[in-house]
């Protein structure tokens, strides 16, 4: 049995496959204990760990836990949720002594196309997680975009990752988003961190209801158009718990088929790829694989 583990935005979700799943919110992880993966079967059975920490900016390559440094952070300071719950799952895994890996995010370190170096940041490592699961389904030239609390959006060319968008550089999620002139101005008179204004910025606490799921839509598929440009064949699909609500209206958008992934889908990907390191695959969609 090979798992992989997301740590999302809202929730921290565990798979072992199609029908072996569960989650826990992220504020309840801080009592998770290593035994808890007998939900998903016997713990024996076990052969290797596939997971994700945060950002995962302070490493490159799909990485024994044992060999990181920081659990892979450059730092804990940042746009994002901190409430405990990632730092001991990673710890309760890193503790077991049953083989896991850290998929990394994508960065300034990673060996996607250089012009997204502009930004430090492009997507976090859950992402790996989810284009490895859509490439297994579409083929090796897929723009998926996720779509939950926040919004990324990733491209792989050829089977291997070219760059991703993140979240406070360019869609809104429900929650979180880019920093505009009136954010920037709120953080300027002190009134707001930068932080803070990230996690207000989503759709829920800009627009009224009715324009929300619109403008969902509307961003995520301008997002996918940005990166076919890349890649004009690429199949295009979404994820997150926002896919299947937006899905007609980026269908109508981008005038394409588009394919429906749920919540599932960076946990199921990750199992994928925790079976593919373990069997001794040397790289996943371009990621070197340590050992």
């Amino acid at each position: 049995m090979f798992i992989g583990i997301d740590h999302g935005t809202s929730a921290i979700r565990f798979s072992a496959g199609k029908d072996r799943r569960f989650k826990v919110a992220r504020e309840d992880a801080v009592s998770f204990c290593i035994e808890d993966l007998s939900r998903l079967g016997p713990p024996e059975e076990i052969e290797g760990i596939a997971l994700t920490y945060s950002m995962g900016d302070n490493f490159s390559a799909i990485t024994p836990l044992r060999l990181l440094r920081n659990r892979g952070l450059v730092s804990r300071e940042g746009a994002g949720k901190h409430t405990g719950g990632g730092t001991r799952v990673f710890d309760q895994v890193e503790e077991s002594g049953i083989p896991a890996v850290a998929v990394p995010g994508l960065h300034r370190g990673s060996p996607t196309d250089p012009r997204f170096f502009v930004y430090s940041h492009q997507a976090s490592p859950e992402k790996v997680g989810i284009a490895f699961r859509v490439v297994r389904d579409l083929g090796g030239d897929v723009v998926v975009s996720d779509v939950s609390s926040n919004t990324v959006s990733i491209l792989v060319r050829d089977g291997r990752l070219v760059g991703a968008l993140d979240a406070c550089i360019f869609a809104p999620g429900t929650e979180h988003g880019a920093l505009d002139v009136d954010a920037i101005r709120r953080v300027d008179r002190c009134e707001s961190t930068a932080n803070e204004a990230f996690l207000h910025a989503g759709v829920y606490h800009t627009l009224p209801p009715a324009d929300q799921v619109p403008a969902l839509a509307l961003f995520s598929a301008m997002e996918c158009a940005a990166l076919l440009l890349l890649a004009p064949g690429a199949r295009v699909a979404l994820a997150g718990t926002m896919a299947p609500v937006i899905a007609n209206d980026v269908r109508s958008l981008l005038g394409r088929e588009v394919f429906v992934y749920d919540e599932w889908c960076a946990a199921d990907g990750l199992a994928l790829i925790a079976e593919e390191v373990f069997s001794g695959a040397g790289d996943i969609l371009g990621l070197e694989v340590r050992s």
